[in-house]
């Protein structure tokens, strides 16, 4: 055989820090903000999170009346347990009310902006990374070419993909770049298709992961629809990559099923996230200090009810109307739109509480099959027990948590008649919230894989 002599031209890109996405205004619908530094980041010196205990009746307006006079913001909680971020300037008064009016609280972070700045793993540390996913464009550029002579020249593409890791939160870029590794990769076995556009032009991508048995079942699993809920792109990415690279060890529920997975719904909130504030919710329409819906409130079922905000400057804001943004729109136009798939089963992952979550969410009341949904709900809990996870709360969002009206888990059970429809809010329960640390990531997104097993074998039965 013929010696190949292979000449790369690799082209270094400095890693200096992503610049933001221009903005004159610091977004007000995150309470605790303290300070901007010079490249326009929004910083959380000096925030505190708290969580609160027996916060029922009269005190959870104690709570709503803090949050309106912009003293705190809430993250999470449950009927009784609240996790609160409380701004710097407004821990004295946020303390003397709490304890005027009998609520127990703790310090859980006493320095968020540390907390954030020890979440991801920096750019030197990821250095590896970078360099292990460049030879695979060159590698996977041999596959396609023929024997062309001693000396080839192989030149870096943009449309290469490459693969991807579970030490650190990724930017969407990153997200993308592996869906397309995934397809250049496994084309008999993955598709990348864009279904639709974000408020500001970014694609929205579905991943379907198929034998092509005609027989087939189909799941839909999203993540990503909050933005500051960094564990889901994660937690769905590596699912992913479990399915596609030991695909013929899975189960049979899960190989005989089509998979229809995008791991980034919300892709311009989940960028700004990134670049300018890590506590960022909703989307990024409109601008100014009021900008952006919450996707989970702006799908159209039971639209503008019981736990969605008509004021475009809260976090729970449900848009103008049902699926007025492109981002909802999109699945809901993909999911009807596609009338040859065998829908039974809809997951969407959140973050955080740990929690097993199945319909209704807009009231206080439940579906007629509601057994069927508890049953496999506590299967789902039972499993990622059994992979050496956490407790998860299984139940009706509503009855669980609290009433919130306009979310994708209602509408995919009330309006495009999924069997089986699951919001999963991931880990942790309040000790670091919204920003787990990354060394989380693959515990968290193991128990995850565990509970989608479950979900396969349920739809297949269906």
């Amino acid at each position: 055989m013929k010696s190949l002599t292979l000449v790369c031209l690799l082209v270094v890109v400095g890693r200096g820090r992503a610049r933001p996405e221009s903005t004159t205004t610091a977004a007000a619908t995150n309470a605790t903000e303290e300070e901007v530094e010079p490249l326009g980041r929004i910083l959380y010196t000096g925030s505190q999170l708290w969580k609160t205990r027996g916060v029922t009746g009269d005190k959870v307006k104690v709570l709503a009346a803090l949050r309106d006079e912009n003293d705190i913001s809430m993250w999470g909680g449950n009927t009784t347990s609240i996790d609160i971020l409380v701004k710097p300037d407004s821990l004295d008064k946020v303390k003397e009310r709490l304890t005027d009016n009998g609520i127990e609280f703790e310090v859980v972070i006493d320095d968020l902006q540390r907390a954030i700045d020890e979440e991801n793993p920096t750019d030197i540390e990821l250095d590896d990374r970078r360099v292990r996913k460049l030879p695979y464009k060159y590698i996977l550029a041999w596959r396609g070419l023929s024997s062309l002579g001693n000396n080839l020249v192989l030149w870096p593409s943009a449309n290469w993909g490459h693969r991807l890791t579970w030490q650190a939160y990724h930017r969407y870029s990153d997200i993308e770049g592996y869906l397309d590794y995934l397809a250049q990769t496994y084309p008999d076995l993955c598709t990348v298709q864009t279904i639709g556009s974000s408020v500001q032009g970014k694609a929205i991508r579905v991943l379907k992961i198929s034998n092509g048995n005609p027989g087939n079942k189909a799941i839909w699993m999203d993540g990503g629809i909050h933005a500051r809920e960094w564990i889901s792109p994660a937690t769905v990415t590596f699912i992913i990559n479990q399915f596609v690279s030991n695909f013929e060890s899975e189960p049979a529920a899960v190989q005989n099923t089509d998979w229809y997975i995008t791991p980034v719904l919300n892709p311009d909130g989940y960028e700004y996230s990134h670049t300018r504030d890590r506590l960022w919710r909703k989307n990024r329409k409109g601008g100014g200090q009021c900008a952006g819906v919450d996707l989970n409130r702006n799908f159209g079922y039971r639209w503008g009810g019981r736990g969605a905000s008509k004021n475009p400057c809260t976090e729970t804001y449900g848009g103008s109307g049902p699926f007025s943004e492109p981002e909802t729109s999109a699945v809901r136009n993909f999911i009807q739109g596609n009338s040859a798939a065998n829908w039974k089963a809809y997951i969407s992952f959140h973050s955080y509480g740990q929690y097993v979550l199945y319909p209704w969410g807009y009231d206080r009341v439940v579906p007629p099959d509601y057994k069927d949904l508890e049953s496999v709900g506590r299967k789902i809990a039972s499993a990622i027990r059994s992979v050496g996870g956490p407790h998860y709360t299984v139940g009706p969002a509503a009855n669980t948590l609290y009433p919130a009206s306009g979310g994708s888990d209602d509408w995919a059970k009330g309006m495009a008649k999924f069997k089986y429809s699951y919001t999963i809010e991931l880990r942790d329960n309040g000790r670091y919230g919204f920003v787990l640390p990354a060394a989380y990531i693959q515990p968290t997104a193991t128990e995850a894989l565990a509970a989608v097993r479950v979900v396969a074998e349920a739809a297949a039965a269906a």
